[in-house]
């Protein structure tokens, strides 16, 4: 009979065997693709451990060779002692430092490391999630089904309903009004969420084209516009897929301001589509 063991710093039950996952990963063939999940946070410490026991549970279920990637910007709470223990039981990183550097620089962190590690760059994904629990593990699979099936961009949408706090229920609202254009050209009712998977040959891409520049300059939602417009650039394929958020699972208030966000939006939006009018266009094909 197998035992059981609460995860490092929750109390949460889990299997043992913890070490398993990380000897596991000789096993995986070559061709197949690795998955380096990148998760920014701040003052985590309630959610984070389990988020990653979960993650651990979804990759015994539907196994695929993988990382995870957290950057902790400066967390003032117990973030940094519940990792800690997690070092040993999965395939972890944690980058950053004691001072806070805010969203954009942590997913800009996270998007460099992850395309530092990869060795085969059309082969592997980077996913970026939160780690409060909104974002679920579980979805994981899905995201990565459609990046097996071709695609080099696959954004998880939220569907408005009344499980979503008020603000961020009347955030999108007024999103959908102040940015009809922007959000036409994404292709996309929401692209505003961080839980998203980018084929790294992608980021690469992006990365050579903003040299030492900041992959994205805005925060949380705005940052999340700015990414997924910028990579499309040199993205073949995009989809979307629904994915419930879970924001009953989340033990702190949204961080979700109505009114600076929207203004920030519109920044973004502008910055955009300012970005898509100064990219060279494709040259008209030479007549027969």
């Amino acid at each position: 009979m197998v035992g059981s063991q609460r995860a490092p710093g929750s109390g949460v039950a889990h299997p043992q065997g913890v070490a398993s996952i990380t000897s596991a990963r000789v096993a995986f063939r070559q061709d197949n693709p690795v998955l380096i999940i990148a998760i920014p946070v701040r003052n985590e410490a309630p959610t984070i451990g389990v988020l990653l026991w979960r993650m651990r549970a979804v990759f015994q279920e539907y196994p695929r060779e993988f990382e995870v990637l957290v950057f902790d910007d400066g967390s003032t709470d117990a973030t940094a002692e519940v990792l800690a223990p997690y070092a040993s039981a999965l395939p972890l990183t944690v980058l950053g430092g004691a001072e806070p550097v805010g969203y954009a620089r942590a997913v800009d962190a996270l998007l460099r490391e992850a395309a530092r590690r990869t060795r085969y760059p059309r082969r592997d994904a980077v996913i970026l999630m939160q780690g409060d629990f909104t974002d679920q593990p579980e979805h994981i699979p899905e995201l990565v089904r459609r990046f097996e099936g071709g695609a080099d961009i696959v954004c998880a949408e939220r569907p408005i309903d009344r499980a979503m706090p008020a603000a961020e229920r009347r955030l999108r609202r007024i999103a959908r009004w102040l940015l009809r254009g922007t959000l036409a050209s994404a292709a996309s009712e929401d692209p505003f969420g961080t839980f998203r998977l980018i084929r790294l040959s992608t980021v690469r891409d992006l990365i050579k084209a903003r040299g030492v520049a900041p992959l994205i300059a805005a925060a949380g939602w705005s940052g999340n516009l700015e990414l997924l417009h910028a990579a499309r650039a040199s993205a073949r394929r995009v989809e979307m897929v629904s994915l419930p958020a879970r924001y009953d699972l989340r033990t702190r208030e949204s961080r979700r301001r109505v009114v600076s966000d929207a203004v920030d939006l519109v920044r973004t939006a502008r910055r955009v589509r300012s970005f898509a009018a100064a990219a060279p266009r494709p040259a008209a094909p030479r007549p027969a």
